[in-house]
């Protein structure tokens, strides 16, 4: 690694979260190696050789249990000493311009930006990927410590940074996938991870995963060109919608299986309040207040009120 605290350029710290990597973490390593001071990797209890490959790059290694995507990588945050922080996931990799992008942005003893968005060009099995849902991404992935963090969601999540911030030339490699294999496994772990917060806004059901997987079907393939990349461009237009039908349809079950499960509790706390059965008890007044549903009940022995919201 290069020393980068030499007063002509500020350190550079570079923040990875891994698990089970071994496959492509050396390249991404190998890329950044040359332009950072400080490499932190915090793994999630990698079982291949992820760990030891992180070391080998002189990597500072933590071992840490899963909270999700947001939350992990604002914890590999913590750990960064540099000035600067390079945020980078294990299957991707910098050009050798954006490399050289990267030292003369941070060359000036005060550069103007508070952080900057990088280019991006993904791949389908080692091919690249120019059109569709996958092309034309740019993300903010270099930025001054204490002005940005990850958002806290657990898949999906984002750098929020303060203003402002400039665009580097050159692009980052991100080899979405490497198999059609990995392309079905992450596909349904997406799909896993995502439709809670789908389920909690409410959305979620059979019709709506098949309205949505269709029309991000037609938007990646048709109008975003898709069709332009080929077999590639087919390939990722199906699986993006294959990932939109299963985040619907998991949540419309889940929202299914939760009104079930409520509906049973309820049925329950009511059926046997301080040990009474159904019989024993009646309902002197009912009224609704406030958008809750009040019972009044009483019985031989008590009087008790619920409230269902």
């Amino acid at each position: 690694m290069t020393d980068l605290a030499r007063p002509s350029a500020p350190k550079l710290s570079a923040v990875l979260i891994v698990h089970n990597e071994a496959h492509c973490l050396e390249q991404c390593l190998r890329s950044i190696s040359p332009v950072v001071d400080e490499i932190i990797v915090i793994d999630s209890g990698s079982t291949d050789g992820t760990i030891a490959i992180a070391r080998s790059f002189g990597a500072h290694v933590e071992v840490s249990d899963w909270p999700g995507f947001g939350p992990q990588k604002n914890h590999a945050l913590s750990r960064a000493r540099g000035e600067w922080v390079l945020a980078i996931d294990a299957d991707e990799h910098l050009t050798p311009q954006l490399a050289d992008s990267i030292r003369e942005a941070l060359s000036s003893r005060k550069p103007t930006a508070n952080g900057f968005f990088i280019q991006f060009l993904a791949t389908w099995c080692g091919k690249p990927v120019c059109f569709g849902d996958w092309a034309g991404k740019r993300h903010l992935r270099l930025f001054r410590r204490g002005f940005a963090r990850f958002s806290d969601d657990p898949v999906h999540e984002r750098i929020i940074g303060q203003p402002p911030c400039a665009t580097l030339n050159g692009l980052m490699i991100h080899d979405t996938v490497a198999t059609e294999a990995e392309a079905a496994e992450k596909c349904q772990r997406y799909a896993d991870l995502s439709a809670p917060a789908l389920a909690a806004k409410g959305r979620g059901g059979l019709p709506s995963s098949l309205s949505h997987s269709a029309w991000t079907l037609m938007r990646g393939f048709l109008l975003k060109g898709g069709f332009l990349d080929g077999v590639v461009g087919w390939k990722v237009a199906l699986v993006c919608a294959k990932g939109t039908f299963l985040r619907y349809r998991i949540a419309g079950k889940m929202r299914t299986s939760s009104r079930g499960s409520c509906s049973s509790v309820k049925e329950m706390g009511f059926m046997a309040v301080s040990g009474l059965s159904a019989s024993s008890l009646w309902v002197e007044r009912l009224s609704v207040q406030g958008g809750a549903l009040l019972l009044d009940c009483g019985s031989a022995d008590l009087s008790v009120s619920l409230c269902y919201a």
